[in-house]
């Protein structure tokens, strides 16, 4: 049994009396321990297909099995617990917490999940320490570089031990050697036996995973 299974995702949006298909028929199955990233140009239904793996977003039509549990019809309570629980999401904005400082917003998700305060620091600790900021825990995010921040953004995601990583373009508010030096902690992550689906427009950055799926306009057009 595949770690995630899509069958038939169709995803419409209906704006001002215009039906817009974002998905049109995805069907695809992610195995545990693949890194994946999925492609295609602006529109292809990328985002939308990442909000629904994400848990963020519904399918119009169609099944999605995250770990063997189908979440395209589950409450918006168990969607909840599913993403906190199961998924690790990582941003190319970082989406933290300006007030709090890189250990607060690492332990975020761990407060969410009912962790008393000292495993959820314990827990946060290490996360932070994989990722090699140690020597920031006490800094705020406007006192960190972009890079740090992706780092502190990646200790988040990996905190509560998701099944699955979910990257939307990670990269793309780094330089391109800061890129690189997210990359490889992608790729140790993946040494490592992380699940991993990273959205992403740059070919190169792409080719570093296990595998390409390549959308155009709502469909899988070919994978490498």
């Amino acid at each position: 049994m595949a770690l995630v299974e899509l069958d038939g995702i169709h995803k419409t949006y209906h704006m001002k009396g215009v039906s817009v298909h974002a998905l049109a028929g995805v069907s695809e199955c992610f195995e545990e321990g693949e890194f994946v990233s999925i492609m295609g140009p602006s529109g292809s239904g990328k985002s939308t297909l990442l909000a629904i793996l994400g848990c963020l977003d519904r399918p119009s039509r169609g099944t999605y099995a995250l770990n063997g549990q189908d979440v395209s019809l589950a409450s918006d309570d168990s969607l909840s617990e599913v993403r906190n629980r199961e998924i690790g999401f990582i941003f190319q904005s970082f989406n933290l917490v300006d007030q709090l400082t890189v250990l607060e917003n690492v332990e975020v998700p761990l407060f969410y999940a009912g962790y008393s305060h000292g495993p959820r620091r314990e827990k946060a600790l290490e996360a932070i320490e994989r990722v090699g900021l140690s020597d920031r825990t006490a800094h705020l995010p406007s006192e960190l570089s972009g890079g740090q921040s992706q780092r502190v953004a990646i200790a988040r995601a990996l905190v509560n031990d998701p099944v699955i990583l979910l990257a939307d373009e990670p990269t793309g508010n780094l330089d391109s050697a800061t890129g690189s030096e997210i990359m490889d902690i992608f790729q140790q992550l993946h040494a490592a036996g992380r699940t991993i689906l990273m959205v992403t427009h740059d070919e190169n950055l792409a080719q570093g995973a296990e595998r390409i799926v390549r959308l155009m306009d709502g469909r899988i057009s070919n994978g490498d």
